[in-house]
């Protein structure tokens, strides 16, 4: 039934005029720190970094990997591996259900995706951790990605990069997800005794498991900009210690200037940055 707007309109007016002109969606997009609203191709310009404030805005797992590695060449490691409700675990949810949430709103079957490519021409493996799956929680198929891109590139004798955000292990999967920090920390060793470079690149939130392993144990560690980097988040402490925290406690910029990360790098540099530094870990660059 027309309403009463539709009844008034003359005839020779075609009612498909007076639809609202239409704005593709997903144009437009809000910096969390300013609220500056940012035109979305302007924003891709600027690797997603507000031209406003300079705040790093957070990206998917998957955007971030193909603004970092080359175009061509890219190689997805262990894409087919799921997670399993083995423990049939129940809170307000059922484990199960909240993997069918994960995997709709992220696009992605798990928290990390895990690529063979080239930076600048020079090759490796790259680990990125979706936060839009279950906040990037680390269990078993997330370790077990993580292990067998490792081995990857200790098969091909190529160095690997890992950018890490997460709020920690994944309480659903019990000790099997703690049990992740050892195994992703002894891959590592394994790495770091064939004389392969590995580059842990901290994005901001990085808690937890997470950051209490693989995170931290790269040959470089490097955080973006005002990056939350830590094992307890800040309110947690204070309300358990009753201490009141120094001004940006746990940024990265606390971080470098104590001593627990070695370096901060702005987004844009991150492939000149990351680039310099593997051919100067790497014995043969050439090979």
């Amino acid at each position: 039934m027309a309403n009463w707007f539709d009844k008034i309109i003359p005839s020779f007016i075609k009612k498909d005029t007076l639809k609202k002109s239409s704005v593709p969606e997903g144009l437009w997009q809000t910096c969390s720190a300013c609220n500056t609203i940012l035109y979305v191709p302007d924003l891709e310009a600027s690797l997603y970094v507000c031209p406003k404030c300079d705040h790093h805005i957070r990206i998917g797992a998957r955007k971030r990997l193909d603004l970092f590695l080359d175009s061509e060449n890219q190689i997805e490691i262990a894409s087919d591996i799921r997670p399993t409700d083995w423990l049939k675990f129940k809170d307000t949810k059922r484990y199960k259900d909240r993997l069918i949430e994960a995997e709709g709103s992220s696009e992605e079957k798990e928290a990390i995706v895990v690529k063979q490519g080239s930076l600048l021409k020079l090759p490796l493996v790259a680990a990125a951790f979706e936060f839009r799956f279950m906040g990037g929680s680390m269990g078993s198929v997330v370790g077990q990605k993580f292990v067998e891109g490792v081995n990857h590139a200790l098969k091909n004798q190529l160095p690997f990069v890992c950018f890490s955000t997460s709020g920690g292990a994944r309480m659903q999967e019990s000790l099997v997800s703690l049990y992740q920090m050892a195994k992703t920390s002894a891959i590592l060793q394994k790495l770091k005794e064939s004389g392969l470079p590995y580059i842990s690149i901290m994005i901001d939130p990085i808690y937890g498991g997470v950051a209490a392993s693989l995170a931290m144990l790269g040959d470089i560690n490097i955080a973006e900009p005002k990056a939350l980097v830590g094992f307890t988040g800040p309110r947690v402490i204070e309300q358990t210690l009753k201490v009141q925290l120094p001004e940006g406690f746990q940024r990265s910029e606390f971080l470098l200037e104590h001593g627990a990360i070695d370096m901060i790098v702005h987004r844009k540099d991150l492939q000149s940055t990351v680039s310099r530094l593997l051919f100067n870990l790497l014995d043969n660059p050439s090979n």
